[in-house]
């Protein structure tokens, strides 16, 4: 059967989704519903089907060899639902218990799921349609996602064939990474480099999620964000938001921020994570320089040569070895210190101009997933000059997502 294998990445992905839930939800509002709604279902998957990595499923056979992603006969397709009260409110509820049904990429590794009709959807006069993206990580990066999403409501540029590399010989790679590595150390002591930033004390947001989980949303305009870039402009907002809800020192509050690593894509997740301090004590103009100049550091230390060689001597690793370090992580063992109180993953989607059927897009939103360490996550999703800031809180982390939600309203 053709196909190819996965590369390391991608593998550990999709191995370590049976350990810890990692499906991505994309969500897209359209306003109206369709008339002719079986014609807007069959023109998405029509476009799926001309897709080289939506009509794609898993194969993995061997202990001893990396998964390989080979041809389907069809999508599997799309799932109607109807949201509690027809409402966004209802329609948010309901993405949340979507994400207890995490997809089996052996099956396929995405799934549409549409509400319609749908009241109350921020920017819609009437009715309209949601139209949910359940996509497996080992498929894509929120980028990629993104980009695959776009292609299934109209976008007419295709989505970029993954350039993957041959695996070559770990130990020339570990070699030549050590190297490179000992090289960001020197750089590092003489100023080339800014320094890392460190890790930081667990807090209330970093409980196991447990409890009740729940979803909530925020919409802007981009100009209404301030000078700064939107994801800086949050970041310093949901630096204000903890400090005031939380009910213990903040001093350490930072934030894990996914940014899309440079040059050219050999793998379908293709990002890192950038730790940021989100220094809440801080006056707003001093804590958005701080907060620009650390994720700038963080570009640039990930622009570094070692990061690239570490990179090919991961995408090196023997399939055996990579699954066995996979079986052996501990998802109950609770760090002591962490890179991160809470995630802000931040994705521009490109302009608004997506369709389901006849029926425009108006905003879009997702919604990052929680881990055993991570019980409140934000999303930063910009369509157009449309914004949407989303909440994705645990109840061990964030009591009441009501309060938190208006705390940030009012700090954006």
């Amino acid at each position: 059967m053709r196909g190819h294998p996965m590369t390391a990445i991608d593998a550990q992905f999709y191995w370590m989704s049976a350990r810890i839930p990692s499906d991505q939800f994309l969500l897209y509002a359209f306003a109206g519903v369709p008339a002719d709604f079986d014609g807007a279902v069959a023109e998405v998957l029509d476009r799926a089907r001309a897709s080289a990595d939506l009509t794609m499923r898993v194969e993995d056979t061997s202990a001893w060899r990396y998964p390989r992603w080979v041809p389907t006969l069809d999508p599997v397709g799309v799932t109607a639902h109807r949201a509690p009260g027809d409402s966004w409110a209802g329609c948010l509820d309901a993405i949340v218990r979507l994400a207890d049904d995490q997809l089996d990429v052996r099956v396929a590794p995405w799934k549409l799921h549409l509400f319609a009709p749908v009241d109350g959807i921020p920017g819609v006069g009437g009715a309209g349609t949601v139209a949910v993206l359940q996509v497996a990580h080992a498929l894509a990066d929120g980028g990629r996602a993104s980009a695959l999403a776009a292609w299934l409501f109209g976008r007419e540029e295709p989505v970029a064939a993954v350039d993957r590399p041959g695996r070559g010989l770990l130990p020339w790679r570990a070699i030549v990474a050590a190297r490179a590595h000992r090289k960001r150390v020197e750089d590092t002591r003489s100023g080339v480099l800014p320094p890392p930033v460190g890790d930081r004390p667990p807090l209330a947001t970093n409980n196991r999620p447990a409890g009740a989980r729940a979803v909530r949303t925020l919409v802007r305009r981009r100009a209404e964000l301030g000078g700064s870039t939107v994801t800086v402009a949050v970041l310093s907002a949901v630096s204000a938001a903890l400090a005031e809800y939380l009910d213990e020192p903040c001093d350490s509050l930072g934030a894990e921020v996914p940014m899309a690593k440079a040059g050219i894509r050999q793998a379908n997740n293709h990002f890192g994570n950038i730790p940021v301090g989100l220094y809440p004590h801080c006056d707003r103009p001093t804590r958005v320089e701080r907060i620009a100049a650390e994720i700038a550091g963080g570009r640039l230390r990930a622009r570094h040569r070692a990061s690239v060689t570490a990179d090919r001597a991961f995408a090196a690793t023997p399939a055996a070895l990579l699954r066995w370090g996979v079986e052996k992580f501990d998802s109950q063992t609770r760090p002591v210190r962490v890179s991160g109180n809470t995630v802000v993953s931040s994705v521009y989607r490109g302009a608004a101009d997506l369709r389901f059927g006849r029926s425009p897009v108006v905003l879009t939103a997702g919604f990052p997933a929680l881990s055993p360490v991570m019980g409140l996550t934000h999303g930063v999703h910009g369509l157009g000059d449309t914004v949407v800031i989303s909440v994705h809180a645990a109840e061990s982390a964030i009591s009441d997502i009501d309060v938190y939600l208006g705390l940030l309203d009012a700090a954006l």
